[in-house]
């Protein structure tokens, strides 16, 4: 399974649609900032998931599927590169294909370290401790469930993208996930077996769309909270 080409690339497939999922829910969270509310909903929200036991267990998961998805693809990139000695008697171009399906290698080495980032300056902190806790209403405890008091991250996405540098940090990760979720989400479905060239077309433009969304409202937070556009 972890060995052969086909065992890697369906791994790399199964691996890419569990973070690609993982992507929908994380980018419906925080985009609770823009209620523009002081961050009530998205502290209600980012706080009331990092409670659930299910959601701590998946946590798990979710870490294993990035480690596993990174592994396989240095594998699969460099098997790539070493297989074929001698290059093509002609340079096809973004005729053959595309120069991010090309560079999914370089892409998807940016989006581990933009992550080694955005763990450091939002994961570590929320789990080892470093962000200050806010104690809610009477009338909101029974409501959000979390007892007395809970950590105000809304505050800490303030504070950190107060520095312009990792802002644009952030967004040249969201441009490098927007190119690896044009080739990835489609190459997923191939993999696991969706040939039909009738729902080829549709899965392209689908694709497209969800990289283009999905990363442009990640791009869009940090830009919000420097520019004040949310408070």
């Amino acid at each position: 399974m972890f060995t052969s080409s086909i065992g890697q690339k369906l791994t790399m497939a199964l691996t890419g649609l569990f973070l690609i999922a993982f992507l929908v829910v994380h980018v419906g969270l925080n985009a609770c900032i823009w209620a523009n509310d002081g961050g009530k909903m998205f502290n209600t929200g980012a706080n009331f998931m990092a409670s659930m036991l299910v959601i701590r267990i998946m946590e798990i998961g979710l870490f294993a599927g990035i480690i596993i998805h990174s592994i396989q693809g240095l594998i699969l990139n460099t098997g790539n590169n070493t297989k074929r000695k001698v290059a093509y008697a002609i340079d096809y171009g973004n005729r053959g294909s595309k120069w991010y399906s090309r560079s999914m290698g370089l892409l998807g080495t940016l989006l581990l370290l933009f992550l080694v980032m955005h763990i450091y300056h939002f994961w570590v902190p929320s789990r080892l401790g470093g962000i200050a806790n806010i104690r809610p209403l009477e009338e909101t405890r029974y409501f959000n469930g979390l007892g007395s008091e809970y950590h105000n991250l809304y505050a800490e996405m303030i504070n950190v993208f107060q520095n312009p540098i990792v802002v644009l940090l952030y967004v040249v990760g969201c441009i490098s996930l927007a190119y690896h979720l044009m080739h990835g989400f489609e190459s997923a479905f191939r993999t696991i077996g969706l040939h039909n060239n009738r729902y080829l077309k549709s899965l392209r433009y689908i694709g497209r769309a969800f990289s283009i969304i999905v990363s442009l409202a990640f791009a869009l937070m940090p830009v919000s909270m420097y520019l004040g556009w949310v408070k």
